[in-house]
């Protein structure tokens, strides 16, 4: 993986394949963001006019090449856009992490880069170098030998200059490092295809990772599920060759007072079962573990961090097929706390493995349960495709996840749990169905998942699945494919409740 510095050289006089400045818009025009001074002595005081002249305008997600003229030892400039400069001169971390994160797709290649953008404290610093992690990301594992050596390899050395070697500086690079590893762990979970990775082999990862960290892991198999009565998560996998798995991950912190369980749906692939999706909606259904990813990156996270707080992360993991022996629309499952449902449509399946997963986990009496899932089409019909819900039995605690995504940097929206929606998933033959209205389908998936909550216990649901996979092309630090959307909101919560402030 792309490693990370700090430098207290000037910009000018690291020797580098290149610089890396920042430019915003301006009231009056393009401006150099602070960091960018050196370099600009070596254009005479020029450089806004050079780059101006080449067409740089200082837009979110520009990048602008130039060669560096003497007193500058790297070869090369290039400056990246913050978008509009803020009234007092400053940048948000979500700027600064964009520009970082197109800057190091664009030198992907170069072995060795300075980053000379904003980095007056250790906000900024820890910002920049999330960014330029996430955005040297790359996904080669099953690319042969020919194919990677004609493509570029990501940017092999990023060093911070121009700022402080400080103690706040050094455990901002630590934190971003931590988190850029685990999200880019979890980007490579998502992208790997469905033949490699299915519920045994996501199992085994996270059995040899939690052996690393110290983290404790538990696997039930098909047989242990039956055995305990996991009706959800048998009645999913049960159509598949490649039988299901429960996996318990827990980290624990011996002065932690409170406890965090986080619940990841886990659908390794997602043929929408006997209700089969139709052509062109099965080719990305490798990334409906998203969720199970999310979890597993924020447990080992929390570890790597030492937080004072227990985190347990509760890993749904299936297959969903069609075939003889798969559950048909009409059957009725005995899920694991003992509420039967009616299966009306096999495509609705996370709701059903996180059901029994998050009884589990309810069973354990933990201050809180998050669940995290690319759960509904109609979430991404409501809130785009960057943008992910939450909903929460308390508006308290729905309010407190927002506020944890916000600080993250993540975009997320609260999103209501409307009691009248309930109704629709009445059913004449078991205790609830697992469809109701098609109006609000996001919002009576929240719902359904609320019946398998414990009393009392605070519960939101994240469902990711417009910004859990991006299609398109990369932007910022986000790549084409698994993006890795709510490990830092949940890592976020977890700071913050060891911090005491759940």
């Amino acid at each position: 993986m792309t490693s990370v510095s700090l430098s207290t050289s000037a910009a000018n006089a690291l020797r580098a394949d290149a610089v890396v400045v920042a430019v915003a818009k301006g009231p009056k025009g393009l401006v150099l963001a602070p960091g960018a001074e050196t370099v600009d002595e070596a254009f005479d005081g020029k450089l806004a006019d050079v780059l101006g002249t080449l067409g740089a305008t200082g837009a979110e997600g520009e990048a602008v090449k130039l060669p560096a003229p003497a007193g500058v030892k790297a070869p090369l400039v290039l400056a990246v856009g913050l978008g509009e400069a803020a009234e007092d001169g400053g940048f948000d971390a979500e700027a600064l992490r964009r520009a970082a994160g197109t800057a190091a797709r664009t030198l992907h290649g170069s072995k060795k880069a300075a980053f000379a953008l904003p980095s007056g404290d250790a906000a900024s610093v820890e910002a920049v170098a999330l960014g330029a992690l996430l955005g040297a990301y790359a996904f080669t594992a099953f690319r042969g030998d020919e194919a990677k050596a004609a493509g570029k390899a990501p940017l092999g050395e990023i060093s911070l200059v121009g700022g402080k070697r400080d103690k706040a500086a050094k455990a901002a690079v630590e934190r971003a490092t931590v988190l850029a590893e685990e999200m880019n762990r979890t980007r490579d979970l998502i992208n790997t295809p469905p033949n490699d990775l299915f519920p045994k082999s996501f199992a085994d990862i996270v059995t040899a990772v939690g052996k690393e960290h110290g983290l404790k892991v538990e696997v039930l198999d098909e047989k242990a599920l039956a055995k305990g009565g996991f009706g959800g998560i048998l009645g999913v996998g049960v159509g598949s060759a490649r039988p299901p798995r429960l996996v318990k991950v827990a980290y624990t912190h011996p002065k932690a007072k409170q406890t965090l369980a986080f619940v990841g749906k886990g659908i390794t692939y997602d043929s929408g079962g006997i209700s089969l999706k139709p052509a062109g909606h099965n080719e990305t259904m490798k990334c409906d573990m998203s969720g199970a990813a999310a979890v597993f990156a924020a447990v080992v996270s929390a570890a790597r961090l030492g937080l004072q707080v227990n985190v347990t992360g509760w890993l749904a993991l299936a297959e969903n097929m069609p075939s003889g022996s798969a559950t048909r629309p009409g059957d009725v499952l005995k899920m694991y706390g003992g509420k039967t449902v009616e299966v009306l449509n096999t495509d609705a399946e996370g709701r059903l493995v996180l059901a029994d997963a998050i009884v589990r986990a309810g069973e354990e009496k933990p201050d809180a349960i998050v669940d995290v899932a690319t759960l509904t089409g109609a979430m991404m019909m409501a809130l785009g495709s960057r943008t992910f819900g939450i909903m929460a039995n308390q508006d308290g605690f729905r309010d407190k996840v927002f506020a944890a995504a916000t600080a993250a940097g993540e975009q997320s929206w609260p999103m209501p749990l409307p009691a009248e929606l309930r109704k629709g998933m009445d059913s004449p033959t078991a205790d609830i169905a697992n469809m109701g209205e098609r109006m609000g389908g996001g919002l009576v998936a929240g719902l359904f998942l609320q019946e398998f909550v414990t009393e009392g216990t605070p519960w939101a649901h994240l469902d990711i699945a417009g910004p859990a996979y991006h299609e398109g092309a990369a932007y910022g630090y986000i790549p084409k494919g698994g993006t890795g959307s709510a490990v830092r909101t949940l890592v976020q919560l977890a700071e913050e409740t060891a911090a005491g402030d759940l």
